[in-house]
């Protein structure tokens, strides 16, 4: 079984080390961990504005579309105020782990994203979007701290968050990249 592990974790690693070659969006992800809390800190570049980048953050449901994402519906919405049900599914190790919670954001329109768990599978999930508008394009970064509430070790969850999180922060580029011309025409700037 070790010896699997470990042919799983170098085969893993060489993945990793094969994306980072491609980056068009100029993706950086950092993961470190402090006690039980992971902080994940990353950022991306679109050839959108914040504006058209905002409205990509702030489509709550559409974000079932993205790599472990199985359900997202808004429960409510008050002012800048919105409460989201989301469901993930990810596998560590060709276990499937579902995760479950109940989402509260809060909106800064074109300019920030606040989020924080309010009830869920994890102990801890708080963070942030926030928006950098160039000329040409438009900076996502994002800075969060989770702590998971699993029975999987430490050094195991750290491995897959910073593996997950990479394929999810690529996948939204990418979606953001592919919508632009959809939703230019609902912002006005």
């Amino acid at each position: 079984m070790k010896r699997l592990l470990y042919f799983f974790l170098i085969a893993s690693f060489g993945m990793v080390c094969a994306q980072e070659a491609s980056n068009p969006y100029d993706l950086k992800v950092a993961v470190t961990r402090a006690g039980d809390r992971f902080q994940v800190i990353a950022s991306y570049e679109v050839p959108i504005n914040a504006c058209e980048a905002f409205a990509f953050i702030t489509d709550y449901e559409g974000a079932k579309s993205l790599p472990g994402i199985v359900d997202s519906k808004v429960l409510f919405r008050s002012g800048n105020k919105v409460k989201v049900a989301r469901l993930l599914e990810e596998r560590i190790l060709f276990i499937p782990f579902e995760v479950r919670s109940e989402m509260e954001y809060v909106e800064l329109p074109n300019k920030a994203l606040l989020f924080e768990q309010i009830s869920g599978d994890t102990k801890y999930y708080k963070g942030s979007w926030r928006l950098l508008p160039e000329k040409d394009f438009t900076t996502f970064k994002y800075d969060a701290q989770v702590e998971p509430n699993s029975l999987v070790p430490s050094a195991v969850i750290e491995f897959f968050i910073k593996n997950i999180v990479r394929r999810q922060f690529e996948a939204m580029a990418e979606l953001a990249s592919q919508r632009k011309p959809s939703q230019k025409t609902a912002c006005k700037l």
